[in-house]
């Protein structure tokens, strides 16, 4: 091999190793920065890796939006009605469609039986399945759910904790919003990655129910024909989330896109959780990376939802560059094709001779062992 052709091959071969490992590499990084984003994970979770396909709807609402439980209800039924037109029912004791549903309360400030004190972001949370979508770290205690007979339990992060009792073993004490008596129900870890960290804020986190936020926010709403006793009601909903099988693809969310679609158009962003992070859908998304990282309408989300956009773009460059880097091998490949198809047309008189003569030559033996095999033969039978 002249030295020039054999520094080219050695050049495409390194190049080759590196596009390979590269990519390889890339690909473990983005698999990683995904299953960091562990609240897009709630239908496995739920699954716990049975046989049955589930898809995870995220519906995220503009504050003008005025979608409340009503709405949540009229989903419920249109998703139940259209799984039973499909033929699928649900099993006893378990929910068909587990979902649940939040919104931003406010900003409020928070106090403990001890001196501590601290301003905390409330979120208001409703359904039963609130806390499986968000994957929270429990540091101690346990989650409240809608079928809970006390309504008045709050789970608060580690760092609430600590501004309010110097500890996060603090189950069952009282907490006090906004001068409203509640008691700890559960105390969560802070947020653990580089997004959530970032889009969280350092301000402490709250979650209450719907209940408790009617006692403590609704005060100021309109309580016209409200008795003594009752509580005003927390209507706002501007997330709502839920974990549906799927018996043919993409049927959840083109279900939930038709019921919402016109109703809430410039209102609404729906994401279907499931696919969000695959390579093909990330590196699509490339064309658009600006519609993702500008946010164009009117919708705040939550911050959990935010990390996960970060995370977005963040796999859209790294499984753009991974294609990028398989081109290098492809390129290599087509190359050596051509190259072997190009010596096949020169050599192929010669292999065609060598092919005509190899099987010539089998066919003279051939007929040279066959009077020698019948002799042999009419001997023995002699």
């Amino acid at each position: 091999m002249r030295p020039l052709k054999k520094k080219l091959t050695i050049a495409a071969a390194v190049a080759n190793a590196a596009a390979i490992i590269g990519a390889v590499v890339l690909t473990a990084l983005g698999s990683h920065a995904a299953k960091t984003q562990s609240y897009n994970y709630a239908a496995d979770r739920w699954s716990s890796g049975g046989k049955t396909k589930y898809s995870q709807i995220s519906c995220f609402f503009s504050p003008d939006a005025n979608f409340d439980k009503n709405g949540v209800g009229g989903l419920r039924s249109m998703l139940l009605s259209e799984l039973k037109s499909a033929s699928v029912n649900p099993t006893e004791g378990v929910d068909l469609v587990p979902d649940a549903y939040s919104a931003p309360a406010g900003t409020a400030m928070v106090s403990g039986d001890a001196s501590g004190h601290s301003d905390a972001e409330i979120t208001a949370v409703g359904g039963d399945y609130f806390f499986l979508f968000r994957d929270f770290k429990l540091a101690s205690g346990s989650f409240f759910s809608e079928k809970d007979l006390m309504q008045t339990g709050t789970v608060i992060d580690s760092q609430l904790a600590w501004d309010l009792y110097g500890s996060d073993e603090v189950t069952g004490m009282n907490i006090y919003i906004n001068n409203v008596k509640l008691f700890i129900s559960g105390v969560i870890e802070t947020p653990s990655t580089k997004p959530e960290k970032r889009c969280a804020g350092k301000t402490p986190k709250a979650y209450i129910s719907y209940y408790a936020a009617g006692l403590i926010f609704g005060a100021s709403a309109d309580q016209s024909g409200l008795s003594d006793t009752a509580v005003p009601e927390f209507r706002k909903i501007t997330s709502y989330e839920c974990i549906v099988p799927e018996p043919v693809e993409n049927f959840a969310y083109s279900k939930i896109k038709k019921q919402l679609g016109d109703s809430y158009k410039g209102k609404l962003s729906i994401v279907n959780n499931a696919e969000r992070f695959t390579p093909k859908k990330r590196v699509k998304a490339l064309k658009k990376l600006g519609d993702s990282v500008v946010a164009k309408d009117g919708i705040i989300y939550p911050y959990w939802e935010n990390a996960s956009r970060m995370v977005e773009v963040r796999l859209s460059l790294i499984y753009g560059a991974r294609r990028v880097l398989l081109i290098i091998p492809l390129i290599t490949a087509l190359c050596l094709i051509i190259m072997g198809y190009r010596l096949f047309m020169r050599k192929k008189e010669g292999l065609k001779k060598a092919a005509a003569d190899g099987v010539s030559a089998k066919w003279r033996s051939l007929k040279n062992h066959m009077p020698k095999k019948a002799e042999q033969t009419t001997e023995k039978e002699s």
